[in-house]
């Protein structure tokens, strides 16, 4: 018969573990509280500032600027290095000003949008496929952060580790890291001023207007896919693409977080096309031929999700 000692230390120890387990709960609603922070943020918050993106050995430098009042948002962003690049968001349609000065491309109803907006509308939707736990307090651009990780749950995409300003909930600072746990991407803020609303100018005088091609019949695609789980299709398009023959199908699939893309165009034998898989700075790519088309799938994704999104491509 066991004796009284011994079921208090039994009892103890039940009542430690439910007390880890709540504090898990606790911490992920916690976690999941700063993901939806973030995200009202990058969307109501005005704010301006430059910030630098790693990805593979390539760098840039951006200024980003950003309001939003009774009108929706606007936000404009400039590459500051090398060829001209600016673009401008009003609400959902983007205006892409192209190198060359002239030509201004405006896409309608745009699934493009900028960091700091990394995240869905609904991020409690993440919870499904990243484990979110909460780091410690870290400074980036002399702000005070709160460390948030994102750690995926399969193999299907990499972990995201986000630092959020403690007083507002922007994210300034991101990084995607690999299952080797080498960083693949890094945002980061280094001069940023949240609070007052940036004076943004449309530039469009003496501009031409290029609006993207709406058919006049609705896309069809002639392609089955099935994407990694949790992954939805949010983009389809069938276009003429520059330098192409004939039309090239796009297909951009995404848990909210993670993004991958695959293009299907009619195989050339004249011209020499990517087989396998290969890489191009931090953008995974994999590309084979099915039925007479190359198919390429890339993005900022593990292999695994690339090959075997790649390998369902079936026609219909």
């Amino acid at each position: 018969m066991q004796s009284q000692a011994g079921w208090r230390r039994a009892w103890l120890v039940a009542a430690f573990a439910g007390l880890a387990v709540l504090s898990d709960v606790v911490r992920a609603d916690a976690a999941a509280d700063w993901l939806s922070r973030a995200t009202t943020a990058a969307k109501q918050q005005n704010y301006s500032g430059v910030y630098v993106y790693h990805h593979g050995e390539h760098v840039e430098v951006l200024r980003v600027l950003h309001r939003a009042d009774a009108n929706g948002e606007q936000e404009k962003v400039e590459v500051m290095d090398g060829s001209s690049r600016q673009f401008l968001r009003i609400n959902n349609d983007v205006y892409c000003h192209l190198p060359d000065g002239k030509h201004v491309r405006l896409e309608h109803n745009a699934l493009r949008r900028f960091f700091p907006a990394l995240l869905p509308a609904q991020p409690a939707g993440l919870l499904d496929f990243y484990e979110a736990k909460l780091g410690g307090i870290e400074r980036v651009a002399r702000r005070a952060c709160q460390v948030v990780t994102l750690t995926p749950r399969d193999g299907y995409r990499y972990a995201y580790n986000l630092w959020l300003d403690t007083r507002t909930g922007l994210p300034l600072k991101a990084r995607i890291v690999n299952e080797s746990g080498n960083a693949i991407s890094i945002l980061v803020f280094s001069e940023i001023q949240i609070g007052k609303a940036p004076d943004i100018r449309n530039d469009m005088a003496g501009k031409i207007i290029q609006k993207e091609a709406r058919p006049d019949k609705p896309v069809v695609n002639e392609w089955k896919v099935t994407p990694p789980p949790g992954y939805e299709r949010v983009q389809e398009a069938v276009r003429l693409l520059p330098g192409k023959r004939a039309p090239v199908t796009h297909l951009v699939f995404s848990d909210g977080l993670s993004v991958l893309s695959m293009f299907v165009e009619p195989a050339e034998p004249q011209v020499e096309s990517l087989r396998g898989l290969s890489a191009e700075g931090a953008i995974g790519i994999y590309a084979r031929e099915v039925d007479g088309y190359i198919v390429t799938t890339l993005g900022e994704v593990p292999n695994m999700a690339l090959i075997e999104t790649g390998n369902s491509a079936t026609r219909k």
